[in-house]
């Protein structure tokens, strides 16, 4: 079984995502609404997953005064797993520990390989809204054969990555991770395989490429994200060719 670990922040206004708010015409409070979905449904892709979801939060102390409110960050993302899954009685929460992206991403995922000798551990970005319980198994069956498995997403990113043996994390979940962390496994003389390209919505080219994977899903009726596809039929999301290319639209009911 592995062990999922989801990257989570609370979903507080200017907390998440501040690239996002900054150049679309989203505001920090529906910013924090859509994170806030993007979440329940990575959530829901571990949960029905043959894994073991662990909520990997940030604690108050690792983010600015001015995102603190009285709600402790554990409580919040508790609710919202509560709120969303079936049960939580088998959901973990830990707080994240490092000063980075990837020194927070390597330590759980050392502690979890080494110190609770789990066979297969797996960071997950919780804004990969498109992750799938079939991915996550996917990914779960290439662990068997392989130390490490990626899940691609855009501008050399990774939305999953999975290990059956800890490498160096040193700066590996930064600038081209992909690269990075296949580069990291190589060096330890470990397999790298992949499972299927996905979006990561960290930017508003990430939320333009997107949207046409959504709507392309709604038309055909295939199978959504339901929290995401809520919010975006809720905001009027949706993309139009502009002079300068492709445009975010939102004509929010």
């Amino acid at each position: 079984m592995t062990v999922i670990a989801v990257l989570a922040k609370p979903p507080r206004e200017g907390l998440v995502l501040p690239e996002l708010a900054a150049t679309t015409p989203l505001s920090e409070a529906a910013v924090a609404e859509f994170y806030e979905a993007m979440l329940r449904d990575t959530f829901l892709a571990a949960d029905r997953s043959g894994g073991e979801l662990l909520v990997n939060y940030l604690p108050e102390a690792q983010f600015d005064e001015a995102y603190h409110t009285d709600i402790d960050p554990v409580a919040e993302l508790r609710s919202i797993a509560a709120d969303t899954l079936e049960d939580v009685s088998d959901v973990r929460f830990e707080p994240q520990v490092g000063s980075t992206v990837s020194a927070r991403a390597g330590n759980t995922l050392t502690h979890l390989l080494d110190n609770e000798e789990v066979a297969s551990a797996a960071v997950v970005f919780g804004t990969a809204p498109l992750l799938s319980r079939l991915q996550v198994d996917s990914a779960a069956m290439k662990l068997r054969t392989n130390e490490v498995v990626l899940g691609p997403a855009a501008d050399g990113r990774v939305y999953y990555a999975g290990f059956t043996e800890p490498v160096d994390f040193t700066e590996s979940f930064e600038g081209i991770e992909l690269q990075r962390l296949t580069n990291r496994a190589g060096d330890a003389d470990l397999d790298t395989e992949f499972i299927p390209m996905s979006p990561r919505v960290d930017t508003k080219q990430d939320l333009l490429s997107l949207l046409p994977m959504l709507r392309a899903r709604f038309t055909a009726e295939r199978i959504v994200p339901e929290y995401t596809a809520a919010f975006v039929h809720e905001q009027g999301l949706d993309v139009a060719p502009g002079d300068d290319g492709p445009e975010l639209v939102v004509d929010a009911e």
